[in-house]
């Protein structure tokens, strides 16, 4: 697998984060083909990076209370 350089990536927190800095993820929207996640307690720690399709995937489940499917 082939490594991604994060280091200029903008990150966000979902709008249902809270403001205190609880335990929240972050992604960036800043490549085409991938979306890097990271916890937002360790910005400096690891990342996973899902493809576009599975990340829309999961959203959409979650948005829709449903369950993922292989």
């Amino acid at each position: 697998m082939r490594s991604i350089d994060l280091t200029a990536a903008t990150w966000r927190r979902s709008s249902y984060s809270n403001q205190d800095g609880g335990a929240c993820v972050e992604v960036s929207d800043d490549f085409a083909n991938v979306v890097p996640v990271r916890d937002s307690k360790l910005p400096s720690g690891p990342a996973l990076v899902f493809g576009v399709t599975g990340w829309n995937s999961f959203v959409s489940a979650v948005k829709g209370g449903g369950r993922l499917t292989r």
